[in-house]
Protein backbone atom coordinates (compact mmCIF):
# COMPACT_ATOMS: atom_id res chain seq x y z
CA UNK A 1 0.00 0.00 0.00
CA UNK A 2 1.36 3.41 -0.92
CA UNK A 3 1.93 6.03 1.72
CA UNK A 4 -0.74 8.27 0.17
CA UNK A 5 -3.29 5.46 0.33
CA UNK A 6 -2.32 4.75 3.94
CA UNK A 7 -2.91 8.43 4.79
CA UNK A 8 -6.33 8.35 3.13
CA UNK A 9 -7.30 5.18 4.99
CA UNK A 10 -6.06 6.62 8.28
CA UNK A 11 -8.07 9.79 7.65
CA UNK A 12 -11.22 7.71 7.30
CA UNK A 13 -10.37 5.77 10.47
CA UNK A 14 -9.76 9.01 12.38
CA UNK A 15 -13.12 10.34 11.20
CA UNK A 16 -14.90 7.22 12.42
CA UNK A 17 -13.04 7.31 15.75
CA UNK A 18 -13.73 11.06 16.11
CA UNK A 19 -10.03 11.84 16.68
CA UNK A 20 -10.21 15.54 15.82
CA UNK A 21 -6.54 16.46 16.34
CA UNK A 22 -5.21 13.48 14.41
CA UNK A 23 -7.77 13.99 11.66
CA UNK A 24 -6.77 17.65 11.29
CA UNK A 25 -3.08 16.78 10.96
CA UNK A 26 -3.74 14.03 8.42
CA UNK A 27 -5.86 16.44 6.40
CA UNK A 28 -2.99 18.96 6.46
CA UNK A 29 -0.63 16.28 5.14
CA UNK A 30 -3.02 15.24 2.37
CA UNK A 31 -3.58 18.88 1.42
CA UNK A 32 0.18 19.46 1.13
CA UNK A 33 0.50 16.37 -1.07
CA UNK A 34 -2.43 17.39 -3.27
CA UNK A 35 -1.02 20.92 -3.60
CA UNK A 36 2.30 19.53 -4.83
CA UNK A 37 0.56 17.24 -7.31
CA UNK A 38 -1.61 20.04 -8.68
CA UNK A 39 1.24 22.57 -8.87
CA UNK A 40 3.59 20.23 -10.71
CA UNK A 41 0.96 18.10 -12.48
CA UNK A 42 2.54 14.87 -11.28
CA UNK A 43 1.58 11.81 -9.29
CA UNK A 44 3.69 11.60 -6.12
CA UNK A 45 5.56 8.42 -5.32
CA UNK A 46 6.45 7.37 -1.77
CA UNK A 47 9.87 9.09 -1.91
CA UNK A 48 8.27 12.43 -2.83
CA UNK A 49 5.63 11.97 -0.12
CA UNK A 50 8.37 11.32 2.46
CA UNK A 51 10.21 14.45 1.34
CA UNK A 52 7.07 16.56 1.83
CA UNK A 53 6.34 15.02 5.25
CA UNK A 54 9.96 15.59 6.29
CA UNK A 55 9.64 19.24 5.30
CA UNK A 56 6.43 19.52 7.32
CA UNK A 57 8.22 18.18 10.41
CA UNK A 58 11.04 20.70 9.95
CA UNK A 59 8.52 23.55 9.66
CA UNK A 60 6.78 22.49 12.84
CA UNK A 61 10.03 22.13 14.77
CA UNK A 62 10.94 25.65 13.70
CA UNK A 63 7.52 26.85 14.85
CA UNK A 64 7.94 25.06 18.18
CA UNK A 65 11.23 26.82 18.89
CA UNK A 66 9.73 30.19 17.97
CA UNK A 67 6.59 29.61 20.06
CA UNK A 68 8.62 28.50 23.07
CA UNK A 69 10.94 31.51 22.75
CA UNK A 70 7.85 33.73 22.75
CA UNK A 71 6.36 31.94 25.76
CA UNK A 72 3.43 30.53 23.76
CA UNK A 73 3.56 27.04 25.21
CA UNK A 74 -0.04 26.17 24.27
CA UNK A 75 0.78 26.74 20.57
CA UNK A 76 4.02 24.78 20.93
CA UNK A 77 2.00 21.88 22.37
CA UNK A 78 -0.25 21.86 19.29
CA UNK A 79 2.83 21.75 17.04
CA UNK A 80 4.34 18.93 19.14
CA UNK A 81 1.13 16.91 18.66
CA UNK A 82 1.27 17.48 14.88
CA UNK A 83 4.93 16.42 14.75
CA UNK A 84 4.04 13.19 16.56
CA UNK A 85 1.30 12.37 14.03
CA UNK A 86 3.49 13.19 11.01
CA UNK A 87 6.46 11.22 12.34
CA UNK A 88 4.30 8.11 12.54
CA UNK A 89 4.39 8.06 8.72
CA UNK A 90 8.14 8.64 8.42
CA UNK A 91 10.63 5.76 8.51
CA UNK A 92 12.57 5.13 11.71
CA UNK A 93 15.26 7.77 12.19
CA UNK A 94 18.85 6.62 11.88
CA UNK A 95 21.37 6.99 14.66
CA UNK A 96 24.49 9.14 14.36
CA UNK A 97 26.79 6.14 13.81
CA UNK A 98 24.55 4.75 11.05
CA UNK A 99 24.49 8.12 9.26
CA UNK A 100 28.28 8.43 9.50
CA UNK A 101 28.69 4.92 8.07
CA UNK A 102 26.42 5.78 5.14
CA UNK A 103 28.38 9.02 4.55
CA UNK A 104 31.68 7.10 4.46
CA UNK A 105 30.19 4.54 2.11
CA UNK A 106 28.78 7.23 -0.20
CA UNK A 107 32.09 9.12 -0.30
CA UNK A 108 33.85 5.91 -1.30
CA UNK A 109 31.29 4.75 -3.86
CA UNK A 110 30.93 8.14 -5.57
CA UNK A 111 34.68 8.52 -6.03
CA UNK A 112 34.62 11.95 -4.39
CA UNK A 113 38.06 13.49 -4.09
CA UNK A 114 37.33 16.75 -2.31
CA UNK A 115 34.77 19.41 -1.40
CA UNK A 116 34.01 20.08 -5.07
CA UNK A 117 32.39 16.61 -5.24
CA UNK A 118 29.87 17.26 -2.47
CA UNK A 119 26.93 17.23 -4.91
CA UNK A 120 27.89 13.72 -6.07
CA UNK A 121 27.94 12.41 -2.51
CA UNK A 122 24.67 14.11 -1.57
CA UNK A 123 23.01 12.68 -4.69
CA UNK A 124 23.95 9.19 -3.46
CA UNK A 125 22.84 9.86 0.13
CA UNK A 126 19.59 11.74 -0.37
CA UNK A 127 17.46 8.78 -1.54
CA UNK A 128 18.76 6.67 1.35
CA UNK A 129 18.28 9.28 4.07
CA UNK A 130 15.21 11.35 3.18
CA UNK A 131 12.93 11.33 6.18
CA UNK A 132 15.41 9.29 8.21
CA UNK A 133 18.01 11.95 9.07
CA UNK A 134 18.36 15.73 9.20
CA UNK A 135 19.84 16.52 5.82
CA UNK A 136 21.47 19.68 7.22
CA UNK A 137 23.49 17.58 9.64
CA UNK A 138 24.24 15.07 6.89
CA UNK A 139 25.54 17.90 4.73
CA UNK A 140 27.88 18.96 7.53
CA UNK A 141 29.16 15.40 7.91
CA UNK A 142 29.78 15.14 4.17
CA UNK A 143 31.60 18.49 4.17
CA UNK A 144 33.81 17.33 7.03
CA UNK A 145 34.52 14.00 5.35
CA UNK A 146 35.46 15.70 2.08
CA UNK A 147 37.52 18.48 3.70
CA UNK A 148 40.10 16.03 4.97
CA UNK A 149 39.71 12.54 3.48
CA UNK A 150 42.04 11.10 6.13
CA UNK A 151 39.39 11.79 8.77
CA UNK A 152 37.10 9.12 7.29
CA UNK A 153 39.71 6.47 8.09
CA UNK A 154 40.05 7.89 11.60
CA UNK A 155 36.26 7.99 11.96
CA UNK A 156 36.01 4.34 10.88
CA UNK A 157 38.43 3.36 13.60
CA UNK A 158 36.47 5.33 16.18
CA UNK A 159 33.01 4.09 15.18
Amino acid sequence: MSLKQRLTDDMKAAMKAREAERLGTIRLMLAALKQKEVDERIELDDAAVLAILDKMVKQRRDSISQFEAAGRHELAAVEHAEVAVIQAYLPQALGEAEVQALVREAVGSSGAAGPQDMAKVMAVLKPQLVGRADMGKVSGLVKAALANPGSTAAAQGGA
